[in-house]
């Protein structure tokens, strides 16, 4: 079952530094993306050529601007485009609550996918690599838990304006599940059938 009240602590070095050599990448790092790289000592580099295949390389920009809706603000496009936001949560969740309503608050355009805490925990972790809720996804930039200040500091860092330049009216995107299910079969009709005869009075239906 999904924990949902710790807090994680804050992991600023890697995850600051990650979003702040993408966002000053230039050109070049728009049209090829900035990758963070763990070579096989453990060493972490950041380039915005792709590497080879003998460390694991996490893709830090995202393009794909033909994606995003044109009718966003100008402000928020390129954001859009590199670093998308992904909002995970779970029932019943006020730390997931507090979550939506940052993002709400900001014009942070997002997606949000809710898990059920009895089936979807491997799917979660999976996704996360932890069970702690909510979860934050800023292009591949992953938060646990939440942390104010740290979604605040990623946002901020990935291109995202303090203040919304969404209307007001603007509808929110319905959550999809975390686990899409299949739907259940359609009923069956009823087979039709004659009505019985009424037995005589006082006598017996065979």
């Amino acid at each position: 079952m999904l924990r949902r009240l710790r807090r994680p602590p804050l992991r600023a070095c890697a995850l600051l530094l990650g979003l702040v050599l993408a966002a000053a990448a230039g050109p070049a790092a728009q049209a090829q993306g900035v990758y963070r790289v763990v070579g096989p000592d453990g060493s972490v580099t950041f380039t915005d050529r792709p590497p080879g295949t003998a460390a694991r390389v996490e893709p830090l920009g995202r393009t794909g601007a033909a994606a995003v809706s044109p009718a966003l603000p100008p402000a928020l496009r390129e954001a859009v485009a590199r670093f998308p936001v992904v909002l995970y949560t779970v029932p019943q969740c006020a730390p997931c609550d507090r979550g939506r309503q940052l993002l709400r608050a900001r014009g942070i355009p997002h997606q949000e996918r809710v898990a059920d805490p009895q089936t979807d925990a491997e799917a979660w972790l999976r996704v996360l690599g932890s069970t702690d809720a909510p979860g934050l996804t800023v292009g591949a930039q992953v938060l646990r838990g939440f942390s104010e200040d740290e979604w605040h500091t990623t946002l901020d860092l990935a291109g995202y304006p303090r203040q919304s330049r969404l209307p007001a009216n603007r509808p929110h995107p319905a959550p999809l599940p975390l686990v899409a299910r299949p739907a259940p079969p359609a009923a069956e009709p009823a087979p039709f059938a004659l009505p019985l005869p009424l037995p005589a009075p006082g006598g017996f239906r065979f």
